[in-house]
């Protein structure tokens, strides 16, 4: 706030009065240096990644095969399908369930599904399992598919 300290003419400044303006001129100052730093911050803060995609293909006419579930039991039990399977025998049965003993099998997707109960170790041994011998292709479910 600021206050005059001359008074009217005939007073000879003995009185002082206040002066209840609001000075906007520094709140104003500061709002312009703020836009302006938003201004050259903004393009800094966006983020850009460069993708490059395969380009489309038409479908081939050919249909993906029937993918192979393995079921993991809280009891240990592994099932390829409906056949009760081991985990030195997993991928020689699941070769086999796809069609044929080829290499090209390992091309093929794989679901695998656990019952809630099964303990961690069990799953990822085989998760490990399907990769080493050559099994990229996993899916994991959740849900039973109907």
């Amino acid at each position: 706030m600021g206050s005059k300290l001359a008074g009217p003419g005939g007073q000879g400044g003995k009185t002082i009065s206040q002066n209840a303006d609001i000075n906007v001129t520094p709140f104003v100052d500061i709002m312009l240096v703020l836009l302006i730093i938003f201004m050259v911050a903004a393009p800094l803060a966006t983020v850009s990644i460069r993708l490059d995609l395969p380009p489309a293909t038409p479908p081939t006419g050919e249909e993906p095969k029937e993918p192979v579930y393995v079921t993991i039991q809280e009891t240990g039990s592994i099932f390829l399908a409906d056949k009760q399977t081991t985990i030195e025998t997993l991928a020689v049965d699941a070769c086999a369930a796809l069609g044929g003993g080829s290499p090209a099998c390992q091309e093929e997707r794989i679901f695998v599904r656990a019952q809630p109960e099964v303990r961690y170790n069990a799953f990822m041994a085989v998760m490990n399992e399907l990769q080493a011998k050559g099994f990229y292709k996993v899916g994991l479910l959740n849900e039973d598919i109907e």
